[in-house]
């Protein structure tokens, strides 16, 4: 469930020494995505040496969980799918295991074996024709999250159908944002962001005790800004369908699928996450965009410490009972 997450972020006086403190920010590309690392601190040594430590583990990250590199973990449990369960490091078993908690309380919405789907929808490519429905629905037989099989005292994966795979697209970048601001304070660094290719967490105040400042980019204008946030320890991720579509005579088909049916989500166009965790924001901002409006409001309402903004096709916008004013 690739998506493309557009932010606005501005955070005045970047690099200057503001409040006695050094800001220092770094932008890299990690994980296929831009990301932009900032750190705060009286010296500006320190926070230089914060953002390294901190690209040195998400590029560790992104050698345990990537499913391009031959020889991660996760390659090897999907090439042994339906064959027999494989080692692996406790720190991913406990990271399927709590994706595995997140499909639960989402009856599958949320499935990180979707990387099973037949790619049955170019959406790189154009393409003239709609996938026919017994396309549709072979091309998601093979998810089903119920088939992830987690054995703690042996820590092994065994995936328990031939076919079947799994990916940490809608998940991973967030567990390196997480990581990655832990690293950051744990040297010291009291005030920071991580911003993980859209999927962002932000601690500590910039200038002037002021709380960082997050705008959500309109989805009808991409240049324009719909919504600001002034965060302090939180995450925010937005999940939206403007970037990567398909128009298929004349209708729009958002890249976003359903990993039920097959079909393209349609009823919401940008759905906004916040809470403290980036790697259940991460989650949930997809998860929510395929429940769509009712159900995924739904959804967050019921989850504590966990806010949402969702905008619909028609432009109207829709808030988490605690965002409401």
């Amino acid at each position: 469930m690739n998506r493309i997450i557009t932010f606005m972020i501005f955070m005045f006086g970047l690099i200057s020494t503001l409040s006695a403190q050094e800001s220092y920010s770094q932008d890299t590309i990690l994980m296929g995505s831009s990301f932009r690392f900032t750190a705060l601190n009286k010296s500006n040594i320190i926070a230089q040496q914060s953002v390294n430590l901190a690209i040195e583990e998400v590029i560790r990250i992104e050698k345990l969980i990537s499913s391009w590199d031959d020889f991660s973990q996760t390659s090897q449990i999907n090439r042994m799918a339906g064959v027999s369960p494989v080692k692996v490091s406790i720190e991913l078993l406990l990271l399927i295991e709590r994706t595995l908690k997140i499909s639960e309380i989402s009856n599958g919405y949320f499935d990180i074996s979707f990387a099973s789907i037949d790619q049955i929808w170019n959406f790189t490519d154009s393409i003239s024709t709609i996938p026919t429905q017994l396309q549709l629905e072979q091309s998601v037989e093979k998810i089903n999250y119920k088939n992830i099989s987690i054995d703690k005292k042996d820590t092994t994966i065994f995936l328990l159908e031939k076919g079947m795979k799994i990916g940490f697209g809608s998940i991973g970048k967030g567990y390196a944002a997480n990581r990655a601001k832990m690293i950051m304070v744990n040297n010291g660094i009291k005030s920071g962001v991580v911003n993980a290719g859209g999927d962002l967490i932000a601690w500590g105040t910039k200038e002037n005790n002021k709380l960082w400042s997050i705008g959500v980019v309109d989805p009808f204008n991409k240049n324009e800004t719909t919504l600001w946030l002034d965060v302090d320890d939180m995450a925010v991720v937005t999940s939206g369908n403007y970037e990567k579509y398909l128009t298929i005579n004349g209708k729009r088909y958002c890249h976003i699928v359903n990993p039920k049916t097959g079909w393209p989500v349609s009823g919401l166009v940008s759905v906004t996450i916040m809470c403290r965790d980036a790697e259940l924001a991460d989650a949930l901002a997809t998860t929510v965009f395929v429940l769509g409006l009712t159900d995924g409001l739904n959804l967050i309402n019921h989850l504590e410490g966990v806010e949402g903004v969702l905008i619909s096709e028609n432009g109207s916008m829709h808030y988490s009972h605690n965002l409401k004013k």
